[in-house]
């Protein structure tokens, strides 16, 4: 199973995509990973075509079976949720362009489903995911990190045979 993860963000938007192996524990190898960075000097219309060519460009050439974003939550942050919003319209166009199913996961579960607990850091889960992938270093910078953490997430709910979709 190919799966892509998206870290959505307007200035630093983390793509990962990942080939899932076998059975039984999840071990899975890196196929691509990028970090799609925009300039809040650029009108928005570049930064979000920027984000949309670049997903778009992977989702055609990795043919994953689905797409996990992560789930944002903003309780004060008017202003960043809706540049945030950007970019996931961007990668929801894209997506839909493709033929690919949308999910989503919040952090929880992105730490239950690579840690084993709800209150994993961000570092422990960034060392579960070198050790899935089987990587020599751990994902740098975070964005990409989170992105790869997301679509191995989606690889674990979809074994359950769960799932959300967007």
């Amino acid at each position: 199973m190919v799966v892509a993860g998206i870290d959505p963000g307007i200035t630093h938007l983390g793509l990962g995509v990942v080939a899932v192996e076998g059975k039984g524990a999840l071990k899975a190898r890196l196929l691509h990973g990028e970090v799609v960075k925009t300039s809040p000097q650029e009108p928005a219309q570049e930064r979000v075509g920027r984000i949309h060519a670049r997903v778009r460009e992977a989702l055609l050439r990795f043919r994953p079976e689905a797409l996990a974003v992560e789930e944002q939550y903003f309780y004060r942050q008017n202003e960043l949720a809706y540049k945030v919003g950007w970019a996931l319209g961007a990668v929801l166009v894209a997506a839909f362009e493709a033929g690919v199913r949308v999910y989503a996961y919040g952090p929880m579960q992105v730490k239950q489903a690579l840690a084993g607990h709800g209150h994993a850091g961000k570092e422990e889960v960034a060392l579960m995911v070198r050790g899935i992938l089987g990587l020599k270093e751990t994902p740098k910078p975070s964005h990409l990190a989170d992105a790869l953490a997301i679509a191995l997430t989606h690889a674990s709910f979809a074994r359950m045979g769960a799932g959300k979709p967007l």
